[in-house]
């Protein structure tokens, strides 16, 4: 990849959306009785004909509390909690599953956290035949779970196989002791080595890493040594994360010391490293920080159109109806976005009422839906044909996006955009900044609600 000077990308690292959806999390609007009532309408009108289905587990529950982690969680070494738990997921479930269409097929299944391995084997099995009895699955289900190697037994691993796991991401961030000893997460790398000789034992062969850049006490050496570490163990894919300090939004963050905060060059100098020292190692740049085997299934999604990014990330299959279950989950169906609460003893109670556990919806626009395909095609396809876009949309183009056609000429001088009549394409050098062309067909950032509420692009 092109080395960009760091002048260059300081210059462009500013707050700035993710882009897991769009509109985005912040848009999201207190839900009342009317809102929830007009969502569960629209999903009876959607679900007359079956369409392909992602299912979101979402599990709280971790055993200590990591200092860099902005997750939605509840902290707790009583395993039992994770009984009752299921209980009112499977609640949930049936809330969903009486409105689904029965030929609508599940496509992909993931289980996130906080740390679904929190769960006891006998309760992942519980889980597990909860869904299977609920849902259509196939023989082709993606189901992908995420693991904390610290706290996870074999048994954990084999009872994943048993109810249809195929996929694993394991947490990692860092391999250096020190690094670990500062962000409140202790996990020798031999743990990690034998979760991920398990999971391959139990045939789980597509696995993931999990790494972070920016943490206290990190440099580029100990950077360089976290990653031949993790490539020694010849994962299937790394997802390398820029690490968000946003102790305002997340008050644990205020735990770690600043002082031992990498400065931004050295950052950024990581990132440049990260991205080098993958694709010398045989991994390919997919999106923005993700990193997959070429002949990985993200790598031919990249090339055959279907990745797709969503609250997890970059995956494959693009178009499934997402349904999101447990505290905080995000659901993304047709035309709306919603989020369950995130008080778990409101969670509790909205479904001891049989009442839905919605908290926020998000019923998008012509124009939502417009810029969100717009955002995805340049997140995930690097740009996009006008053509396409018009046909499509029944729009001219240069005329309705104009305002973001004249703000995309920064981008442009700097060589990291081209733009033409037809079409809108990244350059090599512009993969950093996909964030930062996004932004610029976001009507959301003009408004009241800023860019103050987000991470730095890069």
């Amino acid at each position: 990849m092109e080395k960009v000077s760091l002048d260059l990308i300081k210059k462009y690292n500013v707050q700035g959306p993710r882009y897991t959806s769009y509109p985005t999390a912040v848009q999201f609007q207190e839900a009342d009785e009317d809102d929830v009532a007009s969502l569960h309408q629209y999903l009876v009108e959607r679900n007359a004909d079956p369409h392909p289905v992602s299912l979101y587990f979402h599990i709280p529950f971790c055993f200590s509390l990591c200092w860099y982690c902005g997750c939605t969680k509840v902290i707790t070494k009583d395993r039992d909690r994770g009984d009752l738990y299921l209980e009112y997921l499977e609640k949930e479930m049936d809330q969903v599953a009486g409105i689904l269409h029965p030929d609508s097929e599940v496509v992909q299944i993931h289980f996130g956290g906080g740390t679904p391995t929190f769960l006891k084997p006998n309760q992942l099995q519980r889980l597990g035949k909860a869904i299977q009895s609920r849902f259509n699955l196939t023989g082709q289900t993606e189901f992908g779970v995420e693991i904390d190697p610290r706290k996870c037994t074999q048994e954990h691993i084999q009872t994943l196989a048993d109810i249809g796991c195929n996929r694993a991401s394991l947490g990692v961030q860092d391999t250096n002791e020190e690094v670990q000893q500062a962000i409140h997460r202790i996990q020798p790398f031999e743990q990690t080595e034998q979760v991920t000789q398990w999971l391959r034992d139990a045939g789980i062969n597509s696995i993931n890493f999990d790494l972070i850049y920016g943490l206290p006490l990190q440099t580029l050496d100990t950077f360089r040594k976290t990653m031949d570490d993790v490539i020694s163990l010849m994962p299937d894919r790394l997802a390398v994360y820029s690490y968000a300090h946003i102790p305002s939004m997340m008050p644990a963050q205020k735990l770690l010391n600043e002082e031992d905060m990498p400065t931004t060059d050295e950052k950024l100098s990581m990132l440049q490293l990260s991205i080098s020292h993958l694709t010398d190692n045989g991994y390919r740049f997919i999106g923005m920080d993700h990193f997959s085997r070429k002949d990985e299934e993200l790598s031919r999604a990249m090339d055959n159109g279907t990745l797709q990014r969503n609250f997890q990330g970059y995956s494959t299959l693009a178009g499934a109806d997402l349904y999101a279950f447990g505290m905080s989950g995000i659901s993304n169906v047709g035309n709306y976005y919603w989020q369950n609460t995130k008080e778990l003893g409101e969670y509790y109670k909205r479904l001891d009422k049989n009442e839905s556990p919605v908290a926020k919806v998000l019923q998008l626009c012509k124009d939502d839906r417009l810029r969100h395909h717009v955002i995805m095609q340049i997140m995930c396809k690097m740009g996009l044909s006008f053509d396409e876009i018009e046909e499509k949309w029944g729009i001219v183009f240069e005329d309705y996006f104009s305002s973001s056609l004249e703000r995309l000429s920064e981008l442009q001088a700097d060589g990291f955009v081209e733009v033409s009549n037809t079409k809108i394409t990244i350059t090599e050098r512009g993969r950093l900044f996909l964030r930062n062309v996004a932004m610029c067909f976001d009507k959301y950032l003009n408004r009241k609600t800023s860019a103050r509420s987000f991470s730095k692009t890069v």
